[in-house]
């Protein structure tokens, strides 16, 4: 028995089922980014004066992979266009840079998760705060007291409230810097326990993200095995692609947002 309105509109909603459920699914979307929006909105307001980061992120690197997204949202269009058109040839290609430039923007977003986890705030003894990227780490904890040695390309300041706004202080030199293991009181990297916003960042960031794997992993399959429904009921999987492309448009949409709250604000 074949499911209905598969391919046909249902005639309460003038929508076949697959994309009554993407909507539907899209709203409940809709709420979870609404809410940590929400979230990331009012732990910013609620933040002491001064203590909320402005540069700590590489506008860049992130600019780059907006162009990245937007630029899949128009090929995954293409690759439904070109099914409507009854060029298979077409779609394959246009699909397949599609998965392309979702896997270049999650490499990318791998990478600036990397310098965030090899960014380091170390708390010295004498009250000041050493801050860069990591060299070189032989410290170890030993009897509640650090031993070794870590090198940093970075700088020293006597006020932690210097580190929160980089773009003020954003001439400041940076040079490798050995510290040994008696002057170290704290060791911290700027993971998602570094501070609410790394946390925040990191949450909102890493849930988009792993949506952009997800639809990356509903397109390979469209694009490879899924594509032999091409051969038997072309519009049911014309319809597919459509609907994955909305989901896709979602994703990009979401980024859109993300990027001048997180990156530019």
């Amino acid at each position: 028995m074949d499911i209905p309105y598969t391919v046909q509109p249902r005639p309460d909603t003038g929508l076949y089922n697959a994309k009554v459920g993407i909507w539907l699914f899209l709203a409940s979307e809709v709420m979870l980014f609404g809410a940590l929006f929400s979230s990331y909105i009012l732990l910013r307001v609620g933040s002491p004066e001064g203590y909320w980061p402005h540069g700590w992120l590489n506008v860049p690197v992130g600019t780059v992979n907006t162009l990245v997204l937007i630029t899949s949202s128009i090929t995954t269009v293409m690759a439904w266009a070109s099914l409507k058109m009854n060029q298979f040839a077409k779609f394959k290609l246009f699909h397949a840079c599609t998965l392309c430039l979702a896997l270049t923007f999650v490499g990318i977003k791998s990478y600036e998760y990397h310098d965030k986890f090899t960014h380091y705030e170390i708390t010295l003894a004498n009250g000041e705060f050493a801050d860069g990227h990591l060299v070189e780490n032989k410290l170890a904890f030993v009897n509640n007291a650090w031993t070794g040695h870590i090198i940093l390309k970075g700088h020293i300041v006597k006020d932690r409230k210097e580190l929160y706004d980089l773009k003020a202080h954003h001439s400041a030199g940076h040079e490798e810097m050995k510290l040994e293991g008696a002057q170290i009181k704290k060791v911290d990297t700027y993971g998602p326990w570094h501070n609410t916003y790394t946390a925040i960042y990191f949450t909102l960031t890493g849930l988009h993200a792993l949506h952009v794997i997800g639809g990356a992993i509903v397109i390979g399959f469209l694009w490879g095995p899924g594509g032999k429904l091409w051969r038997t009921d072309p519009e049911r999987f014309t319809n597919r692609i459509e609907i994955s492309g909305l989901f896709w448009h979602f994703v990009d949409l979401v980024w859109i947002f993300l990027f001048p709250v997180l990156y530019l604000l």
